[in-house]
């Protein structure tokens, strides 16, 4: 059987590779990097998720051209936003984590970075209640307009109901 240690560290060689070159070309020592099963994990304060995600689809060494799915955690005092991006043309995937504060969950938009973005964004603002700044049409998405509250949340009040 095989050591689960060794499985959860396990990177392909286009991971391991990006592991090596990204502390340079994102230029941010502070960072913290960690690897889960072939992925790369990278956690990074808010202000700088634009300017970040802006590198790595640009740089002709990460070239992260797709947005695989934004999502969000509800920690009730914190909401973490994680990016899921894709390189076709390196063939290496990574997860930036984002830490907000619940009671101002407000971020720059990637909505001019990645078009994908758009959506994923009405999505967690809707709810989750997640204020992408710079969005072109932070519209509800899934919603009807005159809904209240931010359902995603754990301190949505859930409504009694009758088992059938």
């Amino acid at each position: 059987m095989e050591d689960q240690a060794n499985k959860t560290t396990a990177l392909n060689a286009a991971s391991q590779k990006l592991l090596g070159i990204l502390p340079s070309i994102l230029n941010q020592p502070t960072l913290q990097y960690r690897t889960n099963i072939d992925e790369l994990t990278v956690n990074l304060p808010g202000d700088l998720v634009h300017t970040i995600c802006k590198i790595l689809k640009t740089h002709t060494d990460t070239a992260f051209d797709y947005l695989t799915c934004l999502s969000v955690v509800d920690y009730e005092d914190i909401l973490e936003i994680n990016y899921h991006l894709f390189s076709y043309t390196k063939r290496h995937k990574m997860v930036l984590k984002c830490e907000l504060k619940s009671t101002d969950p407000t971020i720059s938009s990637i909505s001019n970075i990645w078009r994908a973005a758009n959506w994923f964004e009405r999505e967690a603002h809707d709810l989750f209640g997640v204020l992408f700044e710079d969005h072109p049409s932070l519209d509800r998405l899934l919603l009807p307009d005159d809904f209240e509250g931010n359902p995603g949340l754990k301190s949505y009040p859930l409504h009694e109901y009758k088992e059938w």
